[in-house]
């Protein structure tokens, strides 16, 4: 007798407890008990002839099989949903709870203004916005949905690339009448510079590409903060280098208050949409993440959007 394929329940309970890492945290959001779930676990380990999860008594990881199995499941389910809103319209109009994480600067200068559009858009929908200059974990905390500057390195989550941009290198007249110009990436470890805790990078240290290739600098100087905007502030302010997006100095450089250094330099710091699951999958997600890239191709900062994964 053959032996019998898993379950697509089994399945998509297995992805719960993956994000959860809790079969209570799991029994309690499907309003069955934890014995439940660990039964309907270890069947989909006896039909998939592997162990899935490592469980102790104060966490739940996942074994390397399990987290092929996760990754696989995921597509599956994907191809699931698609194939019901193929054949119905039940779940094209966004509705129910939109959870979105994002930087502080780009947050409120871009995506804020974007979820207030949705909103009025969507009468049915609510939307939850966080501000978190740290790494997010959003299978952990519960988003539905990251608008991250920089670099996607999570090898389970989808990245939609929906801007271009790059970080560049300024400072303001007035410091650089008191310092000589930097010549090469290195000169800048010889500078005050401003350092800001970015999410997708080390603190202080500066990965920059030019026309000879890659540099790396470690930076320093006597102002340290974890807010770009303040950053920008006391750049103008004369007190050394920054490293800032090309949207965040862009009207300073017009209006001269920052100029430009190194200008063969630059960081790659594209704009992302990261979320566990396809667009095509989750109507409220895929909405807001076209409007949000409408709206910065209006603003000359997104072209052609370009999935990753």
């Amino acid at each position: 007798m053959s032996t019998p394929l898993p379950l697509l329940e089994d399945l998509r309970l297995f992805c719960l407890v993956v994000r959860k890492r809790s079969f209570v945290a799991s029994a309690t959001e499907l309003g069955v008990s934890p014995a439940y779930v660990s039964k309907r676990i270890a069947m989909l380990e006896t039909a998939l002839h592997t162990q899935l999860l490592h469980r102790t008594t104060r966490r739940i990881t996942v074994t390397d099989h399990g987290q092929t199995v996760f990754q696989w499941t995921q597509r599956i389910l994907e191809d699931v949903d698609e194939m019901t809103d193929a054949v119905t319209t039940s779940r094209t109009m966004p509705r129910g709870l939109l959870r979105i994480c994002t930087s502080t600067g780009f947050g409120r200068n871009h995506v804020a203004p974007a979820v207030s559009e949705l909103a009025l858009r969507h009468p049915a929908l609510q939307v939850q916005l966080e501000f978190l200059d740290r790494p997010v974990d959003l299978l952990e905390e519960g988003f539905d949905l990251d608008v991250r500057v920089g670099i996607v390195r999570e090898p389970t989550l989808i990245a939609r690339r929906i801007a271009v941009n790059h970080r560049i290198l300024c400072a303001s007249p007035s410091y650089l009448a008191s310092h000589p110009m930097p010549i090469e990436p290195a000169d800048l470890a010889r500078h005050h510079c401003i350092p800001v805790r970015e999410r997708d990078q080390s603190f202080g240290l500066w990965r920059l590409t030019g026309p000879d290739g890659a540099h790396t600098v470690k930076v320093s100087g006597p102002l340290l903060v974890n807010n770009g905007e303040i950053a920008h502030r006391w750049a103008i302010d004369g007190h050394g280098i920054i490293l800032r997006s090309e949207w965040d100095v862009q009207a300073s450089l017009a209006a001269g208050t920052l100029v430009r250094v190194l200008p063969g330099y630059h960081q790659e710091a594209h704009v992302w949409a990261v979320h566990p699951s396809r667009l095509s999958n989750t109507a409220k997600v895929r909405a807001f993440v076209e409007l949000l890239e409408t709206r910065l191709a209006q603003r000359g900062l997104a072209e052609a959007s370009q999935p990753r994964r």
